[in-house]
Order: structure tokens, then sequence, then C-alpha cells
């Protein structure tokens, strides 16, 4: 399978926003005044403000109650980690290795969940024994339901997060912990070959082989091979040395360069072109860049692209149309049952989510950031409009939006609102705004 790369779309229109005052704030072109008005006005109405535990962590779902039927209330990796790369992209690194040092708490609560798949004395196809990446946020535990927890993209943003952290000085991590904790990330990699292993991946959903998740993974290793700093670290009995990480860098690399800019190849099982996650290794992860990052995004945006979001893939049938009709209470945000919800898809009514159009934006700013060209600021604002016009009537961020009656094809935000995955992806955004327009 090839690609073209196409340039993303100017900013041309500027697209309808569901919030009435967000539409009058919104331009084509902007200057630091406007960027101002916009940020002043989502800080009056907390658009942007995040429930933080007291440990620093985050709900999925930014909300006072203690507990909701879709589960959201609990802690997510990868969400998580969405959440502080805003905090530190606006001058809260603090804040987000507080963050960081609770997940390695949690990592070394359940370390056993590691090595039993290191040693094989755990069965790495069966995912309710690898790491969870679902937890109770406020006590550390394991939530007791069964769950796609073989991600190897949350594990992966979690290691490449945490010695970001550490290798700019926010976030101390001594020689025993990275032996017991971090050090055992590359262990479990190369004992489930991440490069080739079929894994619930982002969406945690049908396991398949996926470039966001080896990608993630791979950002992780790289990262960590910079905080060693060449050194030799024994970790579970093994020396996990420069060359072994340099390995699975590899491997993971040719997989990659194979696959992009398709999350998965032709050919394998749960084939799928288009897919919203592999944005992330373009940002925040940076393993991406150049021409192959230029047709993950013309991939993205030319298959997935909707009037109120971006779709995660074609054919997703999670919040498809009636879906709140279609499901019981317990199944609307279960990852299992897949196959029963899939025949419930209207093709073309995928729902059109608001974590992707702001991470465009700051991709955009940071190239323009770098160099300067009109045509990338002109991308940004496009990408920045778009995200700002998903935002609620009651200046909520929400998951996505869905149909919910397909008789009458309107779209609505789903239940999963405010999101605080949107609400720091959105953060992110006005920051390159921010950037880009600064006087």
């Amino acid at each position: 399978m090839t690609a073209t790369a196409k340039p993303a779309p100017a900013a041309e229109t500027t697209p309808v926003a569901h919030n009435a005052d967000i539409a009058q704030m919104m331009r084509a072109a902007y200057a630091a005044a406007d960027i101002a008005a916009i940020d002043q006005f989502l800080e009056a109405h907390g658009a942007l403000k995040l429930k933080i535990k007291p440990n620093g962590l985050y709900g999925a779902v930014t909300t006072d109650e203690e507990h909701i039927e879709s589960g959201y209330t609990y802690t997510w990796l990868r969400d998580t980690v969405a959440v502080s790369v805003f905090q530190l992209e606006t001058g809260n690194a603090d804040i987000a290795a507080k963050t960081m040092t609770t997940l390695q708490a949690y990592f070394a609560k359940h370390r056993a969940r590691f090595i039993g798949i290191i040693d094989g004395t755990a069965d790495k196809n069966d995912k309710m024994q690898r790491p969870h990446i679902r937890f109770n946020g406020d006590t550390l535990e394991e939530v007791d339901q069964e769950w796609g927890h073989a991600q190897n993209d949350a594990l992966g943003y979690s290691l490449w997060l945490a010695c970001k952290l550490a290798n700019e000085g926010h976030m101390p991590i001594d020689d025993a912990t990275l032996a017991d904790i971090w050090c055992l990330f590359p262990l479990f990699f190369r004992a489930v070959e991440y490069w080739q292993d079929a894994e619930n991946g982002h969406w945690e959903e049908a396991p398949k082989i996926e470039s966001s998740s080896i990608g993630a993974a791979m950002a992780g290793l790289i990262e960590l091979k910079k905080f060693m700093n060449g050194r030799t670290v024994t970790a579970n009995g093994t020396d996990v040395t420069p060359a072994l990480i340099d390995d699975l860098i590899a491997k993971g690399r040719e997989q990659l360069d194979a696959f992009l800019p398709w999350e998965t190849r032709e050919g394998l099982p749960g084939a799928r072109r288009a897919d919203g996650a592999t944005l992330f290794l373009i940002y925040p992860l940076g393993v991406v860049t150049g021409e192959q990052a230029d047709k993950v995004i013309a991939t993205v945006t030319g298959e997935l692209t909707g009037e109120n979001g971006i779709k995660r893939y074609i054919g997703d049938s999670y919040w498809c149309a009636d879906y709140k009709k279609l499901m019981s209470a317990d199944e609307l945000t279960t990852c299992t049952g897949q196959e029963d919800r899939d025949r419930h898809l209207k093709p073309g009514t995928e729902a059109q989510w608001c974590i992707f159009d702001p991470i465009l934006s700051a991709i955009y700013g940071s190239r323009y950031l770098d160099n300067g060209d009109a045509a990338d600021l002109a991308r940004q604002t496009h990408f920045f409009n778009r995200a700002l016009s998903q935002i609620t009537a009651d200046a909520k961020c929400p998951e996505a939006y869905y149909v919910e009656d397909s008789t009458k094809g309107i779209y609505v935000p789903n239940d999963q609102t405010p999101l605080a995955w949107t609400q720091a992806n959105l953060g992110i955004a006005l920051e390159y705004m921010k950037r880009t327009h600064a006087t």
C-alpha cells in the first residue's frame, strides 16, 4: 500500500462552532490579542480546568462524581500521560513529575505483572495477565473487570514521559528505581516482541499489530537509552545494555517504516489504513518526522475528517449512530464484545473525535516556529479553529460527537464530557498559538 502526501487544508473557511461565544471569537487569522481573548474565555468557563487527585493522577473524565457508569472516573495510563504533556508544555513540569512519580509507584506495586511476562510464568497472550493500563487512581489498585490490557502504547508513553522528565531534570530516577522499574520495560517489550505483537492498542479493541503501538514503545526505548547514557543496568537478573536497547529500537523502526502511513500492513489480521492514533507518533512522541509525517497526516485527514471532528478509523462502532439506544448501560464503554457492537454500525456514522484536531494544530505550530513558513501557520490556524468549534454550547471539551438519532442525523457530544484528554490537547494547541503569535 502506498500513499501520496498532500498538504493539509489551509485556513480558507472557518468551521461552524457549537458554542456561540466561541464562534464570535474565531478568526481566519489571529493576532495576539485574539488568542488572549480566547484564553480568557476558556479560563472563565473552566473549559480546560482539570481535576487532579492528591497523588497527581487524573480520572479520564473531569468530574466531581465518585462513580459514573462508564468507568471513566478510573485512571488510564495513556490519558494521564497526555494530560501530563499538557502540564509540561505549559510550564508545570513539577505537576507532571508528581504525576509520573505516582505512576512509577503504580508500576512498582504491580511489578509482578512485568516479571511474569518476562520470565514466561504468565501467558503474554492473556491480556489480563499483562500490566493493567486502567486502574483505580486513588488506591493504585487494579480494577477487577475484563479489559483489553495488552497495550504496548500505554506502557511506551509512560516510559517515554518518565525518562523525558528525568532527562530534562524534572524528575529524579535513582539507580535502584531504574533497575527495579524502568529497565523492566525493554525486557517486557522483548518478551512480547513488541514490533510484531498483536495487542489491544490505543482503542482497546481487537488485537492487531499496530504502527501507533510500535512507535510509542519505540519512543519510550529511545528516551530510556538517552537517560541510561551508555550504562548497563541489571534488571531482574538480566543485563540491559545499550546494544540490547538499540536492537529493540531497530526492530521497531524497521516495522514502523514498513507499516506507515497505515496503522497496519495489508494482509495482516485487522488490516487498517488510516488511524488517528498515528498522529501521536508525530506529536508528542516525535518518532515520525519529515515526509513520513506528511504522509501520515495526509492519510488521516484525507480519510477520517468530519465536520465535527476526526474519526478514529473507518468502521469504528464505538459511539456509532443510535449508540445509547443500541447498548445497555454496562455495554456503553466496554472494550469486549466488539463483534456484536460492529454489527450495529451504519457506514459513515462513526463518531468524530475531538482529540486529533488540536494535535494537528500543535504539529503545524511547531513547524512554523522552526521554519517560519506561512503555510504552516495557516494550517495551525485551520486545525485550531476546528478544535475550538468542537467546544460544546456550555463550554466543555467532549470526547467525541456522535449521531444520537439516525433518523435526524444530528451530531451531539457523547457522554464522556469533559474528557481530560481533549482538555489537555486543546490546551496544548492554545499554548502553541500563543507561541506563534507572541508579540
